[in-house]
């Protein structure tokens, strides 16, 4: 009992001195709650939950919970071209959002340009289309890039991409320095759920560690990496092979940055974490709560962090795309919902909710404020950021949480087994190589579909409870006129430009990746320059190749 003593006047310490928010704290009856609860009697199991802000974060980074600040409502969105998307964001903002996320269409995604033949038909339609830097201009119009913390989800293209972000912040007068957002730049993911690369392994490591570099040296609050377990998920993986297949990946971006001669303590708070929020509620919960506690352990003892910063394990979510319906699509609010507030108690740094009709197109406006409103809904109506991890103590998340954390840490296991020296990287690439991720995840989502169509597993509408009164909803169609007006364009900035410039800044770009030198402050002279985003990426294709999965049956 001395010890749960010590620990509590430790957290109160730390509490009284950080900053909180100032409204009142109390149940909707107007009761008095703690800021933090935790045992009144010896706990055994007390030593592996520990208190908010305190190794090993189980119950969050931070001693205030919510109460220092909430989470920021993070709604990922885009559309069409720049101008359309833009006109999103200001609604987003206009309406309460405290950051923005960017969706990019195929074409962007895979390093193309509107105009190549290879985009025909897909440009604008999952995302926006952004072919160089004066798109990007076009996307933060109005916004100002030293204020709005920014998130992109792209990882093939990541680094051109950003370079071009850099260069739009410049046109506005504010210093890369003062930038603060996050990269996704995630390449292990692709390989293993998304499938989205461009080159083979290894030269994507090399530009991701070249990141990394330039980040730790020049933008130190920006995040470069977003090591995303959300399409692993997606693909239809289980909660413990989400948590462990991310968190290895996440290993080996750490023993990347260690193989460039990066301090871990420096490198490692630029690392953060993209999770999925599935319908079980109970299990997403405690999948988050083990990610902090086996990060900050690993990170510790195997990785010698000595901070506590580079011990957090920060992460943003999003809802379930996966557990949409297209039948009775009304239900996807409760849905999400339901995933949004686990993802809250569960410690959260961000969040994005998903809309009703994304499982049938990209979001209306109206499905779009419904769901940045079920944010604002949980934040200011629940009462659930009274208390720090609430649900801590709990004999059944706790099992839960000691459950997942025991599966991950056999998965972690088996990787580090596959690899020719014992390492996560050198196991995740023969991983890769070898179809075993892939195939772990097939197998897990087979599973479940067997389940599914055996009734074993209920979806409202779909399987169970389907008479409806629903009526068809109107969804967003991006109208084939984008495609043209955005290649109309394209050629217009490429007769004006400087072609000569350009062609020298994608020379030296070559030149610097047949060397050892790092890549992004030649890659930022090609977006100065205004090349595209094709022509950045083609010259590497032509430089390093490219790569086909082989064959797995």
């Amino acid at each position: 009992m001395d010890e749960i003593n010590s620990g509590r006047a430790r957290w109160q310490a730390r509490f009284d001195a950080a900053p909180k928010r100032d409204r009142e704290f109390r149940t909707l009856s107007g009761l008095p709650v703690d800021p933090v609860y935790g045992p009144t009697a010896p706990d055994p199991r007390f030593e592996r939950i520990g208190w908010p802000g305190e190794f090993p974060f189980t119950r969050g980074l931070h001693p205030t919970g919510y109460r220092g600040r909430p989470w920021t409502i993070r709604q990922f969105a885009g559309f069409g071209n720049a101008q359309q998307t833009n006109e999103r964001y200001k609604m987003i903002l206009g309406a309460g959002g405290g950051g923005l996320s960017v969706a990019f269409d195929m074409p962007t995604l895979m390093g193309r340009d509107s105009d190549d033949a290879r985009s025909l038909g897909e440009v604008g339609h999952c995302g926006v289309a952004i072919d160089s830097a004066l798109d990007m201009d076009l996307l933060f119009d109005g916004i100002p890039l030293g204020d709005v913390t920014t998130s992109m989800t792209i990882s093939g293209p990541a680094v051109p991409i950003f370079c071009m972000y850099v260069v739009a912040a410049e046109r506005q007068g504010v210093p890369a320095r003062a930038l603060n957002g996050t990269l996704q730049t995630d390449i292990f993911k692709e390989y293993i759920a998304q499938k989205e690369w461009l080159f083979a392994p290894e030269p994507h490591l090399r530009l991701i560690g070249d990141l990394m570099e330039y980040c730790a040296a020049e933008i130190p609050a920006y995040k470069p990496l977003s090591v995303s377990g959300y399409h692993i998920r997606e693909a239809g993986s289980t909660a413990a092979q989400e948590l462990a297949f991310t968190l290895a990946d996440g290993f080996g971006y750490v023993e990347l940055g260690l193989s460039r001669g990066l301090d871990v303590d420096v490198f490692a708070p630029g690392l953060s974490f993209f999770f999925d929020a599935h319908i079980d509620f109970f299990e997403e919960i405690a999948k988050f709560r083990a990610a902090r506690r086996i990060w900050a352990r690993w990170m510790r003892d195997v990785y010698g962090a000595t901070t506590e910063k580079a011990q957090w394990l920060r992460f943003h979510t999003q809802t379930a795309g996966v557990s949409l319906t297209a039948q009775q699509p009304d239900n996807n609010i409760v849905r999400t919902a339901i995933e949004a507030l686990s993802a809250v108690l569960g410690g959260t740094q961000s969040l994005h909710t998903n809309a009703l009709d994304e499982v049938l197109a990209l979001p209306s406006a109206k499905a779009a404020e419904i769901a940045l409103r079920t944010q604002q809904v949980i934040m200011e109506e629940t009462e659930v950021v009274n208390v720090a991890d609430p649900l801590g103590g709990s004999w059944y998340v706790e099992a839960l949480t000691d459950r997942l954390e025991e599966e991950a840490e056999a998965i972690f296991a088996k990787i580090r087994e596959m690899g020719p020296d014992g390492t996560m990287t050198g196991g995740i690439l023969r991983g890769i190589e070898d179809g075993w991720f892939m195939s772990e995840i097939a197998e897990a989502a087979f599973d479940y579909q067997r389940k599914l169509e055996k009734g074993e597993k209920k979806i409202v509408g779909v399987n169970c409870h389907t008479a409806t009164t629903e009526e068809p909803l109107e969804i967003l169609r991006i109208s084939h006129e984008v495609e043209k007006e955005q290649n109309r364009v394209l050629a217009a900035r490429r007769a004006s430009r400087d072609q000569a410039a350009v062609d020298a800044s994608l020379r030296e770009l070559v030149e610097v990746a047949r060397g050892t030198g790092n890549m992004v402050p030649a890659m930022l002279e090609c977006a100065r320059r205004e090349a595209t985003l094709g022509e950045i990426c083609d010259v590497l294709r032509d430089e390093w190749g490219t790569y086909t999965e082989p064959p797995r049956f």
